[in-house]
């Protein structure tokens, strides 16, 4: 395996490390039932199910070193793991606070018991963990060898990523960042530059965050979009140029010229990967032609570091939900909206929306908060000109305003969301995240609390639900044409 990473919600993890350290600098065990994603990055394992092991009944004495998990527990534990198509993960703490490793009676341990539990578990992987205050090593089991854990990465507000030892100090590569290290540190910028970020839908929206990503120094950006440009998107699209939606063909009076000026058109991603590449040439820009709700694009994304959703669509957000607690990657879906009476053609109300989704229970998930609606994905899975319109308004005839300052107010939000959450600036941490909702003609931004259902298909606990399942489980896309 490369670059082995360990992903666990913030919820999660706060509930192990009080577990482990409770102030008694005593020895305590865990098991974590988790999920698998393998991608071109390597191998994530996404925390799906936290087991507490009970002192006196699950957590022992053993005759091989000080303490050890129970058969008992071990048994129902990897029981449990096989029956969901989970991986078992071992858990315990030492003392120390910056650096941590397996004793020998550890990896003895591993070495009597994981080949036995990998055909428990129909192969697994298994692994252990074992944790000091402020670190973390690993070792996995397969079938193919023994692999060692990189890092475990705490997804939350803000993001914590926990190494065996401490890493190195991070130096800025490159001056033009150094204005903005000054608030993200070099370490942060390194972390930018080694992330990956997803981006659905190029419009006005996507193609802001596009840009502002490439200039902060995100390394990897992965747009998604099938639309070409249109000349009404050259006022909302960063980096459109006339002759992206050559208007003189595509409103000619001949079927013959408005083909070929369709055929001309510039893709939205294309536009977008060309001003990233320009505000920054070391950028690795994915430019997907294609629909998030087909199954090998949205798969696309299953190993990104956060996903913007900037397109409107019913289908578009529950792929986009699915992602977020599957596999573990924090998101936002930004959005803006101007109602229109009809009748007058007077404007009632501004709003843009910028709503944070964490991978955990009261993370802000979409379906928990009636934004998914299952009659809107009926409606689009029918028909395939309501998949191509975002559907701001009800009334398909009325072309919804849009101006690209309503657009660049929710971006600017969600960027500085991703930014802070990657470098860990954010002073509310313990909070829940909640939504940010601004209304520019009162001058206003509000916060919206979140809901949540533990029978959610998304983020609840039930069987059913793909959380934390990464490939294990299938994405709600539709079947390959």
């Amino acid at each position: 395996m490369r670059n082995v990473e360990f992903r666990i919600p913030q919820i999660m993890f706060d509930e192990l490390f009080a577990h482990l350290f409770p102030g008694d600098h005593d020895e305590h065990g865990a098991v974590i039932a988790a999920g698998i994603c393998e991608s071109a990055r390597g191998t994530r394992f996404l925390a799906r199910k936290l087991f507490i092991a009970r002192e006196g009944i699950d957590y022992v004495a053993s005759k091989y070193g000080y303490r050890a998990l129970s058969a008992d527990f071990v048994a129902r534990v990897s029981n449990f793991c096989a029956q969901n198509r989970l991986c078992y993960f071992a858990i315990h703490c030492h003392g120390g606070s910056d650096s941590v490793s397996f004793s020998g009676v550890d990896t003895d341990s591993h070495k009597r018991s994981y080949p036995a539990l990998l055909d428990i578990t129909e192969g697994g992987p298994v692994g252990a963990l074992v944790f000091a205050q402020n670190a973390i090593a690993g070792e996995v089991w397969t079938r193919n060898g023994v692999h060692t854990l990189d890092s475990m990465t705490v997804v939350g507000l803000n993001h914590r990523r926990l190494y065996p030892a401490p890493k190195k100090s991070a130096t800025i590569a490159d001056n033009i960042y150094h204005r903005q290290s000054l608030l993200f540190g070099a370490r942060g910028q390194e972390h930018l530059k080694g992330a990956k970020i997803a981006i659905i839908g190029m419009g006005g929206v996507g193609s802001l965050v596009s840009e502002w990503a490439a200039r902060v120094g995100v390394g990897e950006i992965v747009a998604i979009d099938y639309d070409k440009l249109e000349p009404s998107n050259n006022s909302r699209v960063v980096g459109a140029m006339r002759w992206d939606a050559i208007e003189a063909l595509l409103n000619s009076r001949f079927a013959a010229l408005r083909a070929l000026g369709k055929r001309l058109s510039t893709f939205k991603v294309h536009v977008g990967r060309r001003v990233a590449r320009a505000a920054n040439p070391k950028v690795k820009y994915d430019a997907v032609v294609g629909n998030i709700v087909d199954e090998k694009f949205a798969l696309k994304l299953k190993d990104a570091d956060y996903i913007f959703l900037c397109a409107d669509s019913m289908q578009s957000r529950l792929v986009f939900n699915a992602l977020v607690h599957q596999y573990l990657i924090p998101g936002v879906q930004i959005g803006s909206k101007v109602s229109v009476d009809r009748a007058t053609g007077d404007i009632l109300d501004i709003f843009c929306v910028s709503r944070p989704v964490l991978p955990q229970p009261n993370g802000g998930c979409l379906w928990c908060n009636q934004l998914i609606s299952p009659a809107k994905l009926q409606e689009e899975a029918i028909s395939e000109e309501q998949r191509k319109r975002q559907a701001y308004v009800d009334d398909p005839t009325i072309h919804a305003p849009s101006v690209i300052t309503l657009n660049a107010l929710g971006a600017a939000q969600a960027v500085n969301e991703f930014l802070f959450s990657l470098v860990g600036l954010h002073d509310d941490e313990g909070q829940v995240a909640g939504y940010r909702m601004a209304s520019p003609r009162a001058r206003r931004w509000s916060k919206v609390g979140c809901a949540s259902e533990t029978s959610c298909p998304h983020c609840g606990d039930m069987k059913t639900s793909v959380f934390a399942k990464g490939d294990r489980a299938s994405l709600p896309c539709r079947a390959a044409s």
